[in-house]
């Protein structure tokens, strides 16, 4: 039966993208356009849509639980500098997307993915140690908005939830403790910031079908909670050399399917 079918694979892509968004920290929308490439078989618009839709209901919720219950804290006006950029650059990438063709949404997938690994890569710890003493408390408001619109608009254009954007602009561009800010990222999958884009993708029948969703859903909420529950456990320095090896293979695996 087809729809059986749909439901367990959709558990697989489920518990992947949630594995991968609770132990680095990311929302699973880059791991859910991937794996619901290579396991439903979905096109490149199908797959976003797919991601961005599975992402409204709060799949991250134990997740962020896991990392509270370890001392990680976030104010709320970060939340909400950051969620009020989000939402502007949200709407706008998914208008942006529904114009391009597959292949165009490929290659700047690739392309973004590049420049993060980038800035992952050429980020230098400081010396004195002073963002490694503890969860840090003062950050400005600007770059708070710019990483919410980047994230945003990343989401809505790539459907990959912004996650990545959030991580690597509080950890390598803000200098925030990797878990702390792996933290945020993961509360924005718990806040419903992709309705925008979702609600775009979802009125031009970008998606698979419910049963394939229902098991995304399921697969989200045990991956997370796993995932987050062994992060805790390991070093910021680990996770950031593993957040760069995930990234890479996600770029590799895209630039494949441009080309072929």
């Amino acid at each position: 039966m087809s729809w059986i079918h749909d439901l367990l694979a959709g558990a697989g892509v489920g518990l992947v993208g949630g594995l991968t968004s609770g132990f680095m920290g990311v929302s699973p929308g880059g791991g859910l356009v991937i794996f619901s490439v290579l396991l439903l078989g979905a096109e490149q618009h199908v797959a976003q849509g797919t991601s961005l839709i599975a992402q409204v209901p709060p799949t991250g919720l134990a997740g962020v639980r896991r990392y509270w219950q370890s001392g990680k804290r976030s104010r709320l006006p970060w939340i909400g500098w950051i969620g009020l950029g989000f939402l502007i650059g949200g709407a706008g990438g998914g208008y942006a997307a529904a114009a391009v063709s597959d292949s165009v949404l490929q290659w700047t997938y690739v392309v973004y993915l590049v420049a993060l690994i980038a800035l992952l890569i050429l980020r230098r710890e400081r010396k004195d140690g002073s963002n490694e003493a503890g969860d840090r408390n003062d950050l400005p408001w600007l770059p708070l908005l710019l990483i919410g619109m980047l994230a945003g608009f990343s989401s809505g254009f790539m459907g990959i939830g912004g996650g990545l954007a959030i991580t690597v602009g509080l950890a390598a561009g803000l200098r925030l403790p990797q878990h702390q800010a792996q933290l945020i990222s993961l509360i924005f999958s718990v806040i419903p910031t992709t309705v925008p884009p979702a609600w775009i993708y979802w009125s031009k029948g970008l998606m698979v079908g419910w049963p394939a969703i229902i098991g995304i859903l399921a697969g989200l909420w045990i991956g997370t909670d796993l995932g987050a529950r062994a992060a805790n456990g390991v070093s910021k320095s680990m996770l950031r050399r593993m957040m760069i090896g995930f990234v890479a293979l996600m770029a590799l695996y895209m630039s494949y399917k441009a080309l072929f």
